[in-house]
């Protein structure tokens, strides 16, 4: 019986065949903004009607994207794998959760949360938020979505450099590999002694890595891994 424990990292990739796309995408609502307006603390600072309006819009998105065969996939895996399978993902949907997956860590924070400026309370976001909504617990109106912005620490660090070190094997799924600190997974991993595998649309930049590799369409490649993995 095979009870290897699997980490599993998953980026933007995984989720745009379910119509959420990338902020490297054209057309979509990365490519209306700079980064460094919606997607900083001092963008939300400088502008926070727009930074609110820009997740608004991307929350009333998110909520009408459906999980594809990739999301199903990590879920059937989790249900089926003997051992521990820990999803950790940079992607601020819930997609995961959607298709069934039920131990992932959010390490970007989540569309679905809002978060209180003034004294770090959390509580489940509205459809729409606006900079005046009073924080439930203190009253303060300092109301910001519960999303990890650059320039921001992620969520669970020591959680997952912990999980990184006991991992068996160690996958990243659709996800560039340019942005720290998810781009050390994999040598993390790998110093743990993992077996580590890169599935992907085209070779990331820590392709080098990675000691095997996948590349096509999530929904094609991602069940594919998981039958191989669960027949083993």
């Amino acid at each position: 019986m095979n009870t290897d424990k699997i980490v599993i990292l998953t980026g933007a990739g995984i989720s745009a065949e379910s119509g959420l796309g990338t902020f490297r995408d054209e057309g979509g609502l990365w490519s209306q903004h700079r980064i460094e307006d919606v997607a900083t603390p001092e963008g939300f600072e400088r502008d926070p009607d727009l930074v609110h309006d820009f997740y608004n819009a991307r929350r009333a998105h998110a909520a009408k994207a459906a999980p594809n065969a990739a999301h199903a996939a990590l879920a059937r895996l989790e249900a089926e794998h003997p051992g521990e399978v820990l999803i950790v993902t940079q992607n601020v949907d819930a997609l995961h959760e959607k298709a069934g997956s039920k131990n992932v860590l959010h390490m970007h924070g989540t569309l679905a949360g809002a978060l209180c400026g003034a004294c770090d309370h959390r509580w489940t976001a509205p459809p729409e938020m606006h900079k005046a909504n009073p924080c439930p617990a203190c009253g303060t109106p300092a109301t910001r979505p519960d999303v990890v912005w650059f320039g921001e620490m992620p969520y669970f660090m020591e959680d997952i450099w912990t999980h990184l070190a006991e991992a068996d094997t160690f996958v990243a799924i659709g996800t560039s590999g340019e942005v720290y600190p998810a781009a050390a997974f994999v040598q993390e991993a790998a110093m743990g002694g993992a077996h580590t595998i890169e599935l992907n649309l085209a070779p990331s930049s820590r392709v080098s890595d990675f000691a095997e590799t996948s590349f096509g369409t999530a929904t094609r490649i991602v069940p594919d891994w998981v039958a191989r993995e669960l027949a083993r």
